[in-house]
């Protein structure tokens, strides 16, 4: 029924649907080239390294209709130009250029030459039926120039996950722009010809810029390349740590969540913050970080989601017909809907442990590394107490399948609160594609939820000596 509802209203413009992790998990894409001790732990495609940073850098510009004042997204640059594709794979290409321009003005056709834009960074990730995902990354601004003009968008197009280093990446777009658009040409050439860096790695680009000379960029992944998708900055902004808590669990039981806001750059960074707070699990229902205003029929869908809408479009969003949906105004910090029991979901123990850690304070001279390590830490732990064992429940055959034994699983825990949420959760979609990859893996489990849960035992063990002492 989703993939109808969502479908549908996107067929006329290609069979590139905005849902995130539609159709099989990510580990089965193909084209998805990943380090093999990250599986199945990311909600974008991660790469280690060595693939090439780019598919497409597109212009999308506002062109007047033929009839009418209304305006209409159109692209107007395209690098690399495709030559002798495959009859196949020229259609592909058309219906992937013909769906973004919806997506990087999602705020409809009504738009007047402006003097004053403040420039917008933000992203949307397509899902192909067979999968296969890509992400634009996104900046709208005014062009350089005199008097009133309509604001455009340079729009990369990459299968890669990694949003700060593409904002680092679109700086530099936009600043050659400000030249001439002949010298993005040979700045997004190299860029095309070096290798993605693995993570903790640095790739080095020699660019010559007219009155400038030569300038070296730079552009280094994080080590830990587990949170580069992600700037929990904006969502910190706009909510308290007990609304984050509560979006946290709406999302852990696959519910229906919307975000309103009036910037895009809010929107896009928000929702993909909270669908980071899943990690290790990766949402897998219709997501779209900024709904354009064609699709706002999206939150009449009866099955979960997780969207974005721009504020102007609040009266019909609050006027559609909508079933249990937490309705999130970023702009004032506050909840327009709830289905009432968001307080109620999570085990207390391990509620009040999350908001203990969170409440311990982000310095002022914290780099966004380090804050997204302290927000997302907490919602990690949490999954280490609550599911952390279920590697011991995945009984192997002699040929290596493994099959999950989740009655054994959930009667493990002591806790009852715990074992009352961790059997709603094991009917979930977000645990069972988890679940399912790790029946199929033939190798121990292993990255950076692994590691946490090897520190998680190791801590426990160290305590019973002591209790034992005690007594």
């Amino acid at each position: 029924m989703e993939r109808q509802v969502v479908g549908g209203i996107l067929r006329r413009f290609c069979n590139w649907l905005p849902r995130h992790g539609a159709g099989p998990p990510q580990d089965n894409l193909g084209e998805v080239v990943k380090e093999p001790e990250r599986a199945q732990e990311h909600c974008l495609p991660n790469f280690a390294g060595g693939q090439h940073f780019f598919e497409y850098l597109l212009v999308v510009s506002l062109k007047k209709k033929p009839s009418g004042d209304d305006y209409e997204p159109t692209i107007t640059y395209q690098f690399p130009k495709r030559e002798n594709l495959l009859r196949g794979q020229q259609e592909e290409e058309e219906r992937l250029l013909g769906a973004i321009p919806l997506f990087c003005f999602p705020d409809g056709n009504e738009w007047a030459p402006l003097t004053e834009y403040p420039r917008e960074t933000f992203s949307f990730v397509l899902t192909n039926v067979d999968g296969s995902r890509k992400i634009g990354y996104c900046r709208r601004l005014l062009p350089a120039g005199r008097g009133p003009r309509l604001p455009r968008v340079y729009c990369i197009i990459s299968c890669i996950g990694c949003f700060g280093l593409f904002s680092k990446i679109l700086d530099e777009v936009e600043k050659r722009h400000q030249i001439s658009m002949a010298v993005i040409y040979p700045f997004m050439q190299g860029l095309r010809e070096a290798a993605f860096p693995a993570p903790g790695k640095t790739v080095t680009l020699k660019s010559f810029i007219p009155d400038s000379g030569t300038e070296f960029i730079s552009l280094t992944r994080p080590l830990d390349s587990h949170l580069e998708h992600v700037d929990f900055s904006s969502l910190l902004r706009c909510l308290s740590f007990e609304q984050i808590l509560q979006i946290f669990a709406s999302a852990v039981l696959e519910r229906r969540i919307i975000f309103l806001a009036e910037g895009l750059s809010t929107l896009s960074q928000c929702i993909h913050a909270a669908a980071a707070l899943l990690y290790p699990f990766s949402w897998a229902h219709t997501y779209i970080p900024v709904v354009p205003e064609s699709l706002l029929a999206t939150v009449c869908c009866p099955t979960p989601f997780m969207v974005g809408v721009q504020m102007r479009f609040r009266q019909e969003v609050m006027e559609s017909p909508m079933e249990e949906v937490l309705l999130v105004n970023l702009c004032e910090g506050t909840f327009l809907m709830s289905v009432g029991d968001e307080k109620d979901i999570l085990p207390p123990k391990l509620q009040e442990d999350i908001l203990e850690s969170l409440g311990q304070g982000i310095k002022g001279s914290q780099t966004s590394e380090q804050i997204n390590e302290h927000v997302s830490g907490p919602f990690v732990q949490f999954f280490v107490k609550t599911v952390g064992h279920y590697a011991s429940y995945i009984k192997r055959e002699a040929n290596g399948q493994g099959h999950f034994q989740e009655r054994a699983f959930y009667k493990a825990l002591t806790s009852k609160a715990n074992r009352r949420f961790v059997k709603k959760f094991v009917k979930t979609q977000l645990f069972s594609l988890f679940i399912q990859e790790a029946e199929k893996s033939k190798n121990p489990p292993a990255g950076y939820f692994q590691q946490k849960i090897l520190e998680y035992e190791e801590r426990k063990k160290q305590k019973k000596p002591k209790e034992k002492t005690l007594k």
